[in-house]
């Protein structure tokens, strides 16, 4: 076993443990406000989870599939002629995702360099006192002094007992984005938002995609109206979902995987190439021995933190997927600001009341808020109204008319509670609202704002006139 050094620790104002979305810009932001900030990272790269195999590589492959897909069933509407087939050049594609990756990363470094953000490279270990020993990769141990420790240790993603990850076969997110061809079938077990994002780019790809989900639909705990929609909408492009239905067991074998299921207590069995497990993430606690700290932690076995991300610790704070919630990059982000920011005096706190959730299947997926199901459970009295993409002139000449907006107000103040976009580039309009909702605005306040014209945006004010009853285009 290797030792810390007998040197006296290297000291820091702020120690990051770990480099992902949330560690990083923790850091960045504790140096802009003059503090001296060492961010622990045992990866070759910075950017953790999102950047190098999770948020970056699958929308550079979602948009290359994207592009692919367009070219084959609507290019011609559009007037564009190709001779000869199009195909998937798979190599050229994957390189192209490895070079989105790396100018990520090289560009955390950048701003690492910049801001004068020290990074201990090597695996982190908290003790007590604040006291972390990074353990390089040639084994040598430097022990670090902080005066205050940010975890931002993030997440790793569950296995099934019964389908533990090869990467080969049985695929996290991880191998889902690394294949070296495209597999003649695939089954995605979860049919959350890595599992259909992901299953997306193989079916498009061309693999024949079976989606199997536990609960009733996919996408749980989002609007019954989107859920809805977009089960029709993914169906109709090829999709085979498979609601409701239990996985009871697998076996894999060397020409693919077959797995047992069960609905409403009849039994199937599904073989495909591969499969990717993609059935939630779990927090990340690494070098974090909560029961040797007297660290608190919570019934998911996520650290407790309050709305400044502070734990029981005396100056230890944490932040991102290890403090569970929505385990979302911004989300992490933001904790990491306010961290920082409490770290050096400033009033800052955190809540999640804004913080929204995109799924980039296409159309894309974009929520803030409450479902009309939460809203109606709170006895809240509220409107909800709906606006169609195919009212919209800019839609209509994009040749993206599926989906609409949907607003949910209080039925007094007409206060936004939930937005709720299935449509084109919904990721990008969902600013807006998350806008409007951290002023506390009504939906006339967006109603009354001057949106350009033709443009998808105007989706967004007529969906909120229609909260109102007074819809102009519809």
């Amino acid at each position: 076993m290797t030792t810390p050094d007998s040197t006296a620790p290297q000291a820091a104002d702020v120690i990051v443990i770990g480099g992902g979305p949330g560690g990083y810009v923790a850091a960045i932001r504790a140096a802009q406000l003059g503090l001296t900030v060492t961010c622990v990272e045992a990866d070759r790269t910075l950017g953790g989870t999102c950047v190098n195999v999770g948020c970056i590589p699958s929308k550079a492959l979602l948009q290359s599939s994207e592009h692919l897909e367009w070219l084959r069933l609507h290019a011609a509407e559009h007037g564009v002629r190709i001779d000869g087939t199009v195909s998937v050049d798979l190599p050229a594609m994957m390189a192209r995702k490895t070079d989105v990756v790396a100018q990520n990363t090289k560009g955390v470094e950048f701003l690492f360099r910049k801001n004068k953000v020290t990074w201990a490279k090597g695996f982190g270990t908290l003790r007590a006192g604040n006291l972390v020993d990074v353990r390089a990769a040639d084994g040598t141990v430097t022990t670090w002094q902080g005066r205050s420790i940010i975890i931002a240790t993030g997440s790793v993603p569950v296995q099934l007992p019964f389908l533990p990850f090869d990467e080969q076969r049985v695929l996290s997110n991880v191998g889902a984005l690394s294949l070296a061809e495209v597999p003649k079938t695939l089954i995605v077990v979860g049919g959350g938002v890595i599992g259909l994002e992901l299953g997306s780019v193989w079916r498009r790809l061309g693999a024949q995609v079976t989606v199997v989900e536990y609960a009733p639909t996919i996408l749980p705990g989002n609007d019954d109206d989107i859920v809805k929609e977009a089960d029709r909408i993914l169906r109709k492009q090829g999709l085979t979902l498979h609601t409701g239905t239990k996985v009871t067991g697998a076996d894999v074998r060397a020409d693919g995987v077959t797995i047992h299921v069960e609905k409403d207590g009849a039994t199937q069995s599904l073989h495909a190439d591969c499969v990717l497990v993609s059935v939630g993430r779990k927090p990340s606690l690494s070098g974090i021995d909560a029961a040797a700290l007297g660290l608190a932690m919570g019934p998911r076995g996520e650290i407790v933190v309050d709305d400044q991300q502070r734990t029981n610790l005396p100056g230890v704070y944490a932040i991102g997927d290890v403090t569970g919630g929505k385990l979302l990059a911004h989300k992490a982000e933001e904790e990491g600001v306010v961290a920082a920011e409490v770290i050096a005096g400033k009033p800052a706190h955190m809540h999640h009341r804004t913080v929204p959730g995109v799924v980039y299947t296409w159309p894309e997926i974009a929520t803030v808020g409450l479902t009309e199901a939460e809203v109606k459970a709170s006895g809240r009295a509220y409107r909800a109204a709906k606006f169609p993409f195919s009212a919209n002139g800019r839609a209509r000449s994009m040749g993206e008319t599926q989906g609409f907006v949907k607003f949910i107000v209080d039925a007094t103040t007409d206060e936004i509670l939930g937005c709720h976009m299935l449509g084109p580039t919904a990721s990008e309009l969902i600013a807006e609202v998350v806008l409007a909702m951290e002023y506390r605005a009504s939906a006339d306040d967006i109603g009354m704002t001057v949106h350009a014209h033709p443009t998808l945006s105007e989706v967004v004010k007529e969906a909120a006139l229609a909260a109102l009853g007074r819809a102009l285009h519809m």
